[in-house]
């Protein structure tokens, strides 16, 4: 098995001198994501006189969590920085590391399944997690890290590290550019790394997980220097066994440091991270094949992967990130990061041949290498002219990412969903690539420029945001390595595209918002076939332009002090390609997904803490080939979804607290034609957990049980195959606060 490069090689990647120069720059940064529980600068904080014109810098800290802990008041909106959600038209939900640590969160989907507009899938064939909101999928690969894109592990990412992890809901290519693999339509996430608080913190955790997993963490964090100016976080987990799943074993080992300054007008911060996972015996997706019915999901714990197969992640990443105040009204910022990702997997997924759980399988080997190199820069300007308040936004960003890879397969062999059969590790009949020395396969580079101005009238109770991103995608890919030798250019895509924004909010009351927006997102075009049924394509080598999705959104929001809410009505069109009747290729097709999202939050009474929501969306397709499939649903997307979660800490009590969680998601289609229906389900998980002395030393014991009733489920048919649910899972943990 191919091993990762030596840390000198990511050291490279990181400070190579594009790069360096760019984190020179960074003494004239801002925009950084200081994760200090403040609250943030008003807009009039900071007000001076300049050539008789009013101006004012905001400092936009991260909000501090909402009242019970579970969620943040707001986090970043991309290019427009960390703000409260209740000041921009934007729906956002940010969960912070309380409730990952409350939950114990074994990977990011486990902490966004509280969010009733997100469902967890699989990749394809993979075990990377695939993210649907708002009807369409976000890729692991899209997830951004502290605002950045293709820093963070590609399939899976330890929770262990993370600070909040921000679901943004819509189309966001103003605000966060185009993303690596061209997903994210619907919404995007943002991981927030740890910081050092202004508390110290020595915490160490042992945990164990139904069938054997057992683990242990460390969290230490310091303020140092006179003024606390100096801080250092340090996380770092390992855990492996057995997990629910018939024969499957899962190995983390994870850490990050985190370090950050905070002067008078310089900050600074610092993130570097690791994680390898090993998994043994993955058990991974279902296609449907020759079955003409959806089949039942098998017993929940039932493997139908093979021993041998799994896979292994490891990954280095980094970022640095500064910002510099110019002037009290005019900030600069910059950041620089570069990540190094080695994947090994043996895959292998069953492929129905009829409806009674038989099915074929064969191995699928694919070694993958990316090194990612990326940043941004810009400025921040905050004034007044007269009775007018403007929050002006100027930020370049980049990042060049190159991929290595190579598969391998074997013959196929028989196999039963129900009842499994475990082979022999099969001999590969053939190698491209090859798998031990993969070759380049693709180069992607992408650049943008955003401007906007956010204008405040009435005292900023009325906020109009206009703003526009410019945005280059340039995407070159290659055949595969043949004898060590990288493949010739098969394909080059260089197109341009520019993102608007219009956003507006009103503080109607304090605690009362309403808002609209009109923003976009961008992937990829298509290039018209050579051939399509047997006859050439009329326009066959033809490039089109990025597809534009247009989203327009308008939503209420409440801010009760204790309780929080808000309710959204959307609307997303996303145009597609086909060859028509004419056998031209086209970009006529079009899902249109309109949607309703309602959440709530917070801490109503003392000591009872509530979370969730309701979704209801109508993917439909409205524009087909021929309309065969007007008015049919999309793949994969339930029209219902709703979460319901609560805790109760028992007053007079060292603090013991019981948890309990319901979520429901609806039926969804596995084809375009609305044949094959999965069914609707609900799953339970419950909890308690107690702190109590030890020793003298403040210790929390807690326990988890997902999925309480052991229910056989499809938990997703997003791509049009089948992502089965996990099983009755048993999690114990014991924290220590030295």
């Amino acid at each position: 098995m191919p091993t990762t490069l030596p840390p000198s090689r990511f050291g490279a990647l990181l400070f190579k001198p594009a790069v360096l120069a760019s984190a020179l720059f960074a003494v004239a940064a801002a925009h950084a994501d200081d994760t200090t529980n403040q609250e943030q600068r008003k807009p009039g904080d900071n007000v001076t006189t300049l050539s008789g014109v009013q101006v004012q810098a905001d400092v936009a800290a991260p909000t501090s969590a909402y009242a019970g802990g579970q969620v943040a008041r707001g986090g970043r909106f991309g290019v427009l920085g960390n703000q409260d959600a209740m000041n921009v038209p934007f729906s956002l939900a940010s969960y912070t590391d309380t409730l990952i640590r409350d939950q114990q969160a074994r990977t990011l989907g486990d902490v966004v399944d509280n969010d009733p507009a997100v469902r967890t899938g699989f990749g394809y064939g993979n075990y990377s997690q695939v993210f649907t909101i708002r009807g369409f999928q976000l890729y692991s690969d899209d997830i951004g890290f502290d605002g950045l894109y293709g820093l963070l592990p590609r399939q899976l990412l330890a929770p262990e590290l993370i600070s909040r992890v921000e679901v943004f809901k819509g189309a966001n290519a103003f605000l966060n550019g185009i993303s690596i693999a061209g997903s994210g339509i619907g919404g995007a996430i943002n991981i927030a790394p740890k910081r050092a608080e202004a508390q110290p913190i020595t915490r160490v955790g042992v945990d164990y997980g139904s069938d054997g997993q057992v683990g242990g963490t460390i969290d230490f964090g310091r303020r140092f220097g006179a003024g606390n100016e100096f801080g250092i976080r340090v996380n770092a987990v390992h855990r492996d066994g057995d997990t629910a799943i018939d024969g499957e074993k899962r190995r983390v080992t994870a850490a990050a440091v985190d370090f950050d300054y905070r002067g008078d007008r310089l900050r600074i911060t610092t993130d570097v991270g690791y994680q390898k996972q090993v998994i043994s015996g993955g058990r991974s997706v279902v296609y449907i094949g020759s079955a003409t019915e959806v089949p039942s999901a098998p017993s929940a714990k039932t493997n139908y992967a093979q021993p041998w197969s799994g896979s292994s992640l490891e990954d280095t990443f980094g970022v640095v990130r500064a910002e510099y105040d110019f002037t009290p009204w005019l900030i600069g910022y910059a950041a620089a990061g570069g990540h190094h990702g080695h994947e090994f997997g043996d895959y292998v997924s069953p492929t129905l041949i009829d409806n009674a759980g038989n099915a074929t399988e064969s191995r699928f080997t694919v070694p993958y290498i990316a090194d990612t190199g990326t940043g941004e820069a810009g400025f921040n300007a905050h004034f007044d002219t007269g009775d007018v308040t403007h929050r002006v936004t100027l930020g370049f960003s980049a990042l060049s990412t190159n991929k290595k890879a190579a598969y391998a397969g074997s013959d196929t062999f028989d196999t039963n969903i129900y009842h499994p059969t475990s082979v022999a590790t099969p001999d590969y009949i053939y190698n491209v690539g090859p798998i031990s020395d993969p070759g380049f396969t693709g180069r992607t580079q992408l650049r943008s420029l955003a401007l906007s101005d956010t204008l405040g009238f009435m005292d900023d109770r009325l906020q109009v945001t206009l703003g526009v991103r410019r945005q280059k995608l340039h995407v070159i890919s290659y055949a595969y390595a043949v004898d060590g030798v990288d493949g010739a250019k098969t394909s080059e895509y260089l197109q341009y595209a520019s993102s608007p924004i219009v956003g507006v909010v009103y503080r109607i009351a304090d605690a009362w918002s309403v808002y609209a927006n009109h923003i976009e997102a961008l992937t990829q075009g298509g290039e018209a076939p050579v051939n399509f049924n047997g006859a050439p394509v009329t326009n066959a080598g033809q490039v089109f332009a990025p597809y534009k999705a247009k989203q327009n959104e308008v939503g209420v929001k409440w801010d009760g002090g204790n309780v929080g809410s808000s309710l959204a009505l959307f609307q997303i069109k996303q145009p597609s390609a086909y060859v028509d009747a004419t056998n031209t290729y086209v970009v006529d097709g079009e899902q249109r997904n309109r949607g309703v999202e309602w959440s709530f939050f917070g801490e109503p009474v003392t000591g009872v803490r509530i979370l969730g929501g309701a979704n209801y969306l109508q993917p439909s397709m409205v524009k087909t080939q021929g309309g065969l499939d007007d008015g049919k649903d999309a793949i994969g997307v339930p029209r219902f979804q709703a979460n319901a979660g609560v805790e109760w800490t028992v007053p007079d009590t060292p603090d013991l607290t019981f948890s309990a969680r319901a979520v429901r998601t609806g039926k969804q289609y596995l084809d375009v034609a609305n044949t094959l229906k999965v069914p609707a389900w609900t799953t339970y998980d419950v909890g308690a957990r107690v702190t109590a002395p030890l020793e003298g030393v403040p210790v929390t014991f807690n326990l988890t049980v997902q999925n309480l009733t052991n229910k056989n489920y499809w938990a997703s048919a997003t791509g049009g195959y089948l992502t089965q649910g996990t099983p009755r899972t048993v999690m114990l943990s014991a924290n220590f606060d030295f």
